[in-house]
């Protein structure tokens, strides 16, 4: 698809390149003309996008006029073809006229099945687009699902069958919230002035960098000073203390020669001693520093944002007295739109969630595209930088983004800096990043101020790096930053630093003011969770110093945010909640030692999500005992759409309970390739007293026990027995139907303290009616087996490619409790 190059479009009028500062469109095919020749082309009247017209019986004509100079065809003539209404205007009258293209075999009937709308008239699939839309639109607190299923509702019109539903669903947003494109920042602020006070605000940072400076040479010296004395002070005290000795012993002189080394080293020891100590010393005051000019930084950054606040909305204002502040006109439009406010609102929860305001990251392909294209370049000034960003952004919502996608492409925390960097230079304007005065949160709140953007930057705890489940927030090891961003009519929560990733697939990472390289091999990672993310996610992650900032219509205590499952953004990701209102961060066992987490899926990721675990003892990476791997001591589960996670406790004490998972096809687990997981979420298992001795389970396969896996993946589906745990005899038949050719099924028993080998021949298999498999299995003797079945897609030809044959792939586990009693 062709996209024109905003950068370099020409002017209709003159033919000149119109940069972005003075450009008016695009409008009709995508023309474009400088402030000064918009005007009427028939009599030279200065024209806005309020004012202007263009020729619309003509569609070769691009110019642009004013009212009393439009082509008009002329008074009482309707020209048919040129609205495109011919062929309607042909149609002979009748009033009881029925399109013949719609219909049906009954009289005047409307027919479905004209339209093919038949079977969503009938009912709806699972996997169709309007049930999907109407599934997620759920909005939920934690611990409670997110999605919930709706019955079809009989009668209801699917828009999708008349392929109408996206134009729908934007219509159904435009309700929720107003998304009416705004005119760029220079229609009504002058790149000037805004750069004037952006020089005034760059010459207060100089002074205050240059005050940070000054106080730091000043402490450094006032140190070096302070040893220097306490130096001179302990080597006269060596050296006094030598004399008197050598008075007193200098008639030996192997006496001398021995205080003379003595002395040697005891100043070696003085001086590593009081370097260490110098070291410390300077080390706890620059910190104490940067804490401190951080502080400044950050005040005079909230001083200089309202300063750039008060003069966008002072320039907005004029201009809307005058003008329409929106590219779309018309009375009607003006009345339903709600500007956006001069003065931050108060904190309060929104009314809307992400998901009503957007629920794909494609959406803003196009403005993440600009920031990308943006980051490639270098800017000289807060001003260039923002306007590039914001200014083909039509809403507040796309200005935050552009600005938000900028940090996260930079990935300022790799950054190598040169030396003598400058605030005049390129990137210079990140300099506060190279001396760790400004944060990612601040030099958002900065930006967004440029656009005009209410930006607040939120203190509190956040599990961060080095957190686990179950730890105090007592001291300042986990206190973080972040953001709220006025936009879409509500503060929203935005994590730049948390939302930052790395880039993919390139070698090197650019130096500050080189440009890249190709970029098409390049792919910029980031993590959409932090952009927007909803209150009632976001607080299972971070908690303000000020509950009025949690954007909760209930605010949760400090020891409640503790006791939140630790959990991470890739839960969110895939839509998993918390079926049981009563699981915490940290899971109790019952008197033997058991504990279960359970984990509930929503429905349309069933089928894709693979999860996995890991134990380990709390205080220590030790992940076995008695030489037995924890992870025996675990029983993974999945029934219909819950993935449980029973701990059987080996010993008393605590362990960490980590549990991944990764969303693949069956095509994709077939492949046999490794698989990739990722953390979801993490408990601490205490075992306070243990009254039962835990036995590990049978020494099988990783992953999930059950035939669920085997017909999710497989398509293999149980006959006979549906659950993980089987109670049997000395004797059991398992049976599948295959729904699906599969081909060389293999079972291996296991038992703990016995080897697989000998257990080998009381299992075997056989294939009945081509789709039925049976397994047979004797035990030798009574106590708890683990049962592996494996086995292989059959080949789409009878001679596979290279003559080898697909590796058997694991399909499913039993855990058979043998008895005869059973």
């Amino acid at each position: 698809m062709y996209r024109m190059n905003f950068y370099e479009s020409v002017c209709l009028r003159c033919n000149q390149t119109v940069y972005q500062v003075d450009r008016v469109g695009p409008l009709k095919d995508f023309t474009f003309y400088h402030s000064g020749c918009f005007k009427c082309s028939y009599c030279g009247t200065k024209l806005t996008l309020k004012t202007y017209y263009n020729n619309q019986h003509d569609q070769e004509d691009k110019e642009v006029y004013c009212s009393s100079h439009v082509p008009k065809i002329g008074p009482g003539h309707l020209d048919g073809s040129a609205v495109g209404i011919r062929s309607a205007l042909n149609v002979p009258r009748s009033t009881n006229f029925v399109n013949e293209q719609i219909r049906g075999s009954g009289k005047g009937t409307f027919d479905a099945e004209a339209l093919n709308i038949r079977p969503h008239l009938n009912g709806n699939s699972p996997n169709h687009p309007a049930t999907q839309h109407h599934n997620h639109s759920s909005a939920a607190t934690p611990g409670h699902n997110y999605h919930h299923e709706h019955g079809y509702q009989y009668g209801r019109f699917d828009a999708s069958a008349l392929h109408i539903a996206h134009a729908l669903r934007a219509t159904e947003l435009h309700k929720s919230y107003n998304k009416a494109r705004e005119k760029p920042i220079e229609y009504y602020l002058d790149k000037d002035e805004q750069t004037r006070l952006e020089m005034k605000h760059r010459k207060e940072e100089d002074d205050l960098y240059r005050k940070f400076a000054r106080h730091r040479e000043e402490e450094d010296k006032r140190i070096k000073d302070e040893f220097r004395d306490e130096w001179e002070k302990e080597l006269e005290r060596l050296t006094s203390r030598f004399e008197r000795e050598l008075q007193t012993k200098r008639k030996r002189p192997e006496d001398t020669k021995v205080l003379t080394m003595r002395l040697q080293q005891e100043r070696i020891d003085l001086e590593k001693n009081m370097t260490m100590r110098r070291d410390k010393k300077k080390d706890s005051l620059i910190k104490k520093l940067l804490e401190h000019e951080r502080a400044a930084t950050a005040a005079l950054v909230e001083k200089q944002s309202r300063e750039m606040l008060e003069l966008i909305n002072e320039k907005r204002s004029e201009y809307m007295q005058a003008e329409s502040l929106y590219l779309d006109d018309g009375d009607a439009l003006q009345e339903a739109l709600t500007p956006y406010p001069s003065q931050a609102p108060l904190p309060a929860p929104p009314a809307l969630s992400k998901f009503q305001i957007y629920n794909d990251p494609v959406e803003f392909a196009h403005v993440d595209q600009i920031a990308i294209s943006v980051a490639q370049e270098d800017q000289k000034t807060f001003t260039d930088l923002v306007r590039q960003l914001v200014g083909r952004c039509g809403s507040d919502i796309e200005k935050a983004r552009t600005i938000f996608r900028w940090i996260t492409v930079k990935n300022l925390n790799t950054m190598t800096f040169d030396e003598d960097l400058r605030g005049d230079t390129p990137m210079g304007l990140l300099r506060g990043i190279k001396h760790g005065t400004e944060s990612y949160h601040v030099l958002f709140k900065r930006l967004c101020s440029y656009a005009g953007l209410h930006c607040v930057v939120i203190k509190g705890y956040s599990k961060s790096a080095g957190y686990q489940p179950g730890v105090r927030f007592e001291d300042n090891r986990f206190r973080n930053s972040w953001n709220a961003v006025y936009v879409a009519g509500a503060w929203r929560f935005v994590q730049c630093n948390w939302g930052a990733r790395h880039l993919v697939n390139a070698k090197e990472v650019p130096k500050v003011g080189s440009k890249a390289g190709k970029s098409d091999s390049l792919r910029y990672e980031y993590d959409d969770h932090y952009f927007l993310t909803d209150p009632r996610e976001f607080i299972y992650e971070f908690f303000p110093l000020s509950s009025d900032w949690q954007l909760l219509k209930a605010p949760i205590t400090l020891q409640d945010f503790e006791e939140l499952p630790f959990v991470r953004s890739l839960f969110f990701r895939y839509g998993l909640y918390f079926p049981d209102s009563h699981t915490k961060a940290v899971m109790y066992t019952d008197a033997t030692g058991a504990a279960t987490v359970r984990i509930a899926m929503p429905t349309n990721m069933q089928s894709s999500l693979i999860f996995h675990y890991n134990l380990k003892f709390y205080d220590n990476d030790g992940d076995s005992y008695d030489g037995v791997s924890l992870k025996r001591f675990v029983m993974q589960s999945v029934v219909s759409n819950i993935v449980a996670f029973r701990v059987h406790a080996p010993s008393s004490g605590a362990f960490l309970l980590d549990i991944f998972a990764n969303a693949v096809t069956p095509k994709e687990y077939l492949t046999g390739e490794p698989m990739k997981f990722k953390s979801v979420c993490k408990f601490k298992i205490a075992c306070e007293e243990l009254q039962t001795v835990m036995v590990p389970l049978p020494d099988c396969a990783s992953g999930e026990w059950g035939p669920t896996k085997a017909t999710r993946l497989f398509g293999l589906i149980p006959i006979t027995h549906q659950d993980a745990l089987i109670f049997a005899g000395r004797e059991l038949e398992l049976q599948f139907r295959m729904s699906r050719p599969l081909t060389d099924f293999m079972a291996t028993l296991h038992k703990n303290g016995v080897e697989e080998k000998r257990l080998s021949k009381y299992v075997s298999h056989i294939v009945s009616n081509d789709d039925v498999v049976t397994f047979e299995i004797t035990f030798p003797e009574e106590g708890q087996y683990g049962l592996d079945i494996y086995t292989r897609e059959l080949p789409v030809n009878s001679v596979e490619s290279n003559g080898e044959k697909h590796l058997l792939t694991h399909c499913c586990k039993y855990l058979i409790n043998s008895s005869k009693r059973n």
